[in-house]
């Protein structure tokens, strides 16, 4: 929820008038505009007026209004005063000054609150042994002969909720976790290619990396999706999600975990209540997994590709907006 706040000046032109010459109230009336969508991630034009209404109070004076606003979108608003004469009509002002803004990415707290939905509805945890990441047979050629055999770190699309702070920002690999409630492996299907990186679970999600909060989303599906990011600690990727994301706790938390008993292995552990994608902030070596073809078929309804969120979800909005 943002707050405007206005400063009315009494008179509009026919010099300050007193308190008691405008007798019982002044009628505020803002109209507050949604600029046209620039990428299609955003509301189209859209007019939100509001009125204000207040007892008469010595002039000048400030008059609170109140709007849900989603983040990362342009707006301009303006203000019209109608003062109530001695006489019973009302002298109404011109329209002020158009102020134009651009609200921001959704504060830690609001992430906060994201994260506590999500954890509502993540389940119970169950093990696994891999990361993976699907991709077409094209694009591991490119990375075999283009790029060293070394996957490079990606800008992170529009998908998911509009004011998550690593949309367009954060660099860094996507992958999977989510295995197969009967077999505990991961699935056959994808939406993003018949091959298949894997790469042992310890490789990625190590004591060294930090692990982070970012997103929390549906797409008019029953499906819900969590975004956490996975950053070595120190690294440029680390030092962008410390002052932005909920940092958490690698053992406990409802989402991701690594656990360990002493002298025992690591045991890696992920929710079955979400979908999982992981972020990891760093390029990641072919030479450290295994790359293989799946067999089950193309889900391409799945796909999370600069996605929108589903703005009337009541289990993955908060009241700031999308």
């Amino acid at each position: 929820m943002a707050a405007l706040l206005w400063k009315l000046e009494a008179g509009n032109g026919n010099g300050p008038q007193s308190a008691d010459a405008i007798e019982r109230r002044i009628m505020t009336s803002s109209a507050l505009r949604r600029k046209e969508a620039r990428d299609p991630n955003r509301f189209k034009h859209k007019d939100v007026p509001t009125k204000l209404v207040t007892k008469a109070v010595p002039l000048p004076m400030t008059v609170r209004g109140h709007w849900f606003l989603s983040p990362r979108t342009e707006y301009s608003v303006a203000v019209q005063t109608a003062v109530k004469q001695p006489d019973g009509e009302y002298l109404v002002s011109e329209w002020s000054e158009v102020i134009e803004f651009c609200t921001g990415d959704y504060s830690t707290a609001h992430l906060q609150q994201l994260q506590l939905k999500a954890g509502s509805i993540a389940g119970r945890l169950r093990p696994f042994t891999v990361f993976y990441r699907n991709q077409t047979q094209e694009y591991f050629q490119h990375i075999r002969l283009q790029c060293g055999g070394v996957m490079p770190p990606a800008l992170k699309d529009s998908s998911g909720s509009v004011g998550s702070p690593i949309n367009g920002a954060l660099s860094g690999v996507f992958f999977s976790c989510n295995t197969e409630f009967d077999t505990g492996l991961p699935p056959n299907d994808s939406p993003y290619g018949a091959m298949r990186f894997q790469i042992p679970a310890g490789r990625l999600f190590s004591p060294n990396t930090r692990l982070y909060f970012a997103d929390f989303y549906c797409m008019y599906t029953p499906y819900h999706y969590v975004v956490l990011v996975l950053a070595p600690g120190g690294s440029e990727g680390d030092c962008f999600c410390q002052d932005r994301l909920p940092e958490l706790d690698p053992a406990h938390n409802p989402f991701l975990t690594r656990t360990q008993q002493e002298g025992a292995e690591p045991v890696y552990s992920h929710t079955h209540g979400v979908i999982l994608e992981v972020v990891l902030a760093a390029p990641v070596a072919l030479a450290h997994g295994m790359l293989g073809e799946i067999s089950g078929h193309m889900l391409m309804s799945q796909t999370t590709a600069n996605a929108k969120k589903d703005p009337s979800c009541k289990t993955c909005n908060i009241s700031v907006g999308r």
